[in-house]
């Protein structure tokens, strides 16, 4: 959606087509803050800050400043700028792909100034827009912004005093990173003005890179990053640039394993696994149900030598005792009553390949006997069968119980377990990697989406609260499951809330601090018992409905329009369901 918004002369801005232009400060309309604000979490119990699903941190301008000096000084002032440019570069866009989200429903004019008031609120600098002429469709783009009272400029100035360059390298780069991904086509800013050269205020403009002339791109050497390099390399006319937007996916991406994760503990789990897959070790998993210790399994044979040999997996909690021995090692015809034909078990379908043998630890003992031969002479004899089989196989078990105690209790066999135990691995729980959490949500919000035939917009604020200080006993599984249920329960074109999310008794609860319109803090109480997040509280889909509509309203101080664009409706289907709930409107 694009928007053309001028001033006429004695009267107030006014929308009409095409695109987005202001000039003169006084001309744009920046609005309101609050609906950002909201987004930011203070959960000092849990050592946590938190602007929507992203984690955030406070920081000294006296340690940024340090940092920067010691960057320049060790690594030269061309590097150290080019580093600085690039971290700006990766805020700015992961702050555009937030403000997607945030501000879905919102005016082109508003969406886009989202960037410049995330940075406000994350205290880096006082943004005023002096002019803008966007028009997403065309890929035309030129913005004018005074940067005022700039922290990283201050940071320069107390190392270094006034010089004669521009010193606003992270700023620069986080203007490129959200307006490049904001317009799906690279956009070079350049700071014009600043106060480490002695200017009262700092000001950068930025438009297409190829509008600007050969000595100003002169800057693109800082920039040499992700998506900048190869929007710049292509044909600025290509009529996918100004599709790459909506063509990326809004955070959560799949790393090299085709997995989602940035936690220390997944990233560990990944680094034990590239180490051990090109051997021939037996590889034992270990966490509670539904970490993933399966799809790590797949991951380990795709890596491994064994890469084009079968895949076998077989759930021992699954099969009966009695039917364990001829699952695992086959049957010869006559072997049992009821074996009328031979067939191999899953050793021999695993020949070649990779056997992987999941709740291994509910095994009976006499199973676990013939697995250790299997293991220790690599051979195997069918049920009712005298000829010995040699297979070449290898083996990755999981369990979710502890085998030291299992060992110790006498229900499993020590000598087994340190057959297995040639290399473990575990597995964290999803409470112990919550960074981990906000990228899984929205990785699964999109495919399920996409399995739906949906359009979802995203997580409400306190939805976001709520899978984040969630213990997950059921961890990546139940994640998976909440989301997907969801996403059916959700209005297409609308946002996940509570309502969607903590539909099974799930308890929720966290000590945590949000902004207020002054800037004060106050502690938020809506994961609280006033939102009836408890299993024995938790009202009917109805009842929630009413109580978000009343508390929409609220927050809106009666605004009907403001109030649907809070709940991501149109304004007739919230007038229509409050007059479903029977909701006046003062």
């Amino acid at each position: 959606m694009n928007v053309h918004v001028h001033r006429a002369k004695g009267t107030a801005l006014k929308a009409e087509s095409s695109a987005a232009r202001t000039e003169g400060p006084s001309a744009i309309a920046v609005p309101a803050i609050h609906d950002l604000a909201k987004r930011l979490r203070f959960a000092p119990s849990q050592g946590r800050i938190s602007l929507d699903d992203q984690r955030m941190m406070l920081m000294h301008v006296s340690s940024l400043g340090a940092l920067r000096q010691e960057l320049i000084e060790s690594l030269g002032k061309e590097t150290a700028r080019g580093l600085i440019t690039r971290i700006g570069y990766q805020a700015g866009a992961r702050d555009a792909e937030m403000a997607k989200r945030l501000r879905s429903a919102a005016s082109v004019m508003d969406h886009f100034l989202a960037g410049p008031q995330l940075v406000s609120l994350e205290g880096i600098v006082h943004c005023e827009p002096i002019a803008l002429d966007i028009d997403v469709g065309s890929g035309r783009y030129f913005g004018d912004f005074a940067l005022i009272d700039c922290a990283e400029a201050e940071a320069h100035l107390a190392s270094y005093g006034v010089g004669d360059e521009p010193v606003c390298w992270m700023l620069v780069g986080y203007a490129c990173g959200y307006t490049s991904t904001f317009m799906g086509r690279p956009i070079l800013w350049r700071e014009v003005e600043c106060r480490g050269m002695g200017h009262d205020r700092c000001r950068v403009v930025g438009r297409p890179v190829e509008e600007w002339g050969e000595a100003d791109r002169d800057d693109l050497r800082f920039l040499q990053i992700g998506d900048f390099v190869k929007w710049t390399a292509a044909p600025a006319s290509s009529p996918n640039a100004t599709q790459r937007l909506a063509a990326r996916p809004a955070g959560g991406q799949e790393n090299s394993f085709g997995m989602v994760g940035i936690s220390s503990g997944f990233n560990t789990v990944c680094h034990m696994v590239k180490k051990v897959a090109p051997t021939e070790a037996t590889v034992l998993f270990l966490g509670e149900s539904g970490v993933g210790k399966e799809i790590f399994s797949h991951i380990l044979h795709r890596l491994s030598k064994r890469a084009n040999g079968p895949f076998i997996a077989v759930n021992c909690a699954a099969i009966p005792e009695q039917l364990a021995e001829s699952e695992l090692f086959g049957v010869e015809k006559g072997g049992f009553t009821g074996a009328t034909v031979s067939r191999p078990g899953r050793f021999e379908r695993a020949h070649g390949g990779t056997l992987f043998l999941d709740e291994i630890g509910t095994l009976s003992f006499t199973a676990q006997g013939k697995l250790l031969r299997a293991l220790q002479e690599g051979e195997i004899e069918r049920v009712g069968d005298t000829r010995v089989r040699k297979v070449d196989v290898r083996v990755i078990a999981a369990t979710n119980v502890n085998l030291r105690d299992a060992v110790r209790d006498g229900s499993f066999r020590e000598d087994l377990y340190f057959r297995l135990n040639v290399f473990p691995v575990r597995v964290p729980p999803l409470r112990e990697r919550r960074d981990d959490i906000p990228l899984m949500m929205n990785w699964f919000m999109q495919r399920a989406c996409k399995k739906h035939g949906k359009t979802i917009t995203g997580f409400r604020e306190r939805a976001v609260d709520a899978l984040i200080n969630y213990r997950w006993p059921g961890n990546v599984r139940e994640m998976e499951n909440m989301i997907e249920r969801a996403v059916i329960l959700a209005d297409d074109g609308g946002a996940l809330d509570l309502c969607h999310l903590l539909t099974a008794g799930e308890e929720v609860s966290a000590a945590t601090f949000v902004v207020e319109k002054n800037g004060a803090l106050r502690a938020d109480d809506r994961l609280g018992e006033e939102d009836a997040l408890q299993p024995s509280a938790l009202p009917a889909l109805a009842d929630t409905e009413a109580r978000m509509l009343r508390l929409a309203l609220a927050e809106a101080n009666g605004n009907l329009s403001l109030a649907a664009r809070l709940l991501s409706i149109s304004r007739p289907t919230l007038a229509y369901r409050l007059r479903k709930h029977k909701i006046a409107v003062e």
